[in-house]
């Protein structure tokens, strides 16, 4: 009997631990889920990319406004976007206004120049900077960070077709 005894005291000691390690463990787990699904900028992403403008060549406005970089929020709340930048692989930086982008939609990054609105940006470049037709390199990269310079999302195309991390 003193062994069934001795046996029942040693499953409640390991259950009893079992209990206190899994509630210690529990909010830390709920804490890294919280923060993995609300992050500040995780449903920021770039969208399509419009690289090749048509009139590659012409150096209009109208052709440069061919060429674009969609931002996309995907969440439901609205994000202020002032202070993130927009770059390429040669170094070309768009810093973005004071810009709110209401949730669910999105914000096409026009390389020439134009009137900003709630769906359209404008670098106010005169030369593409977007393209797959370098002489020097036939890709490039689209790279979307936050105003503390964290990469949010990046978006690259040309030889090796078109590819998406984020």
């Amino acid at each position: 009997m003193s062994a069934s005894l001795a046996t029942r005291r040693v499953l409640a000691t390991l259950l009893a631990a079992g209990t206190l390690i899994g509630a210690a463990t529990l909010p830390a787990a709920a804490d890294d889920h919280r923060r993995d699904h609300r992050g500040p900028h995780s449903s920021l992403v770039i969208g399509d990319v419009q690289y090749d403008s048509p009139s590659r060549h012409d150096r209009s406005n109208r052709a440069l406004n061919r060429e674009w970089v969609e931002i996309r929020n995907t969440g439901r709340h609205s994000l202020n976007l002032r202070g993130y930048t927009l770059t390429d692989q040669q170094g070309n930086r768009y810093r973005f206004p004071d810009f709110r982008l209401e949730g669910r939609s999105a914000v096409k990054v026009h390389t020439g120049q134009g009137r900003d609105t709630r769906h359209d940006l404008y670098q106010d470049r005169n030369r593409q900077i977007w393209n797959d037709r370098d002489i020097w390199n036939d890709r490039d990269t689209a790279t979307l960070r936050d105003h503390r310079g964290n990469v949010i999302d990046t978006e690259s195309w040309g030889r090796r077709g078109h590819q998406h991390r984020g």
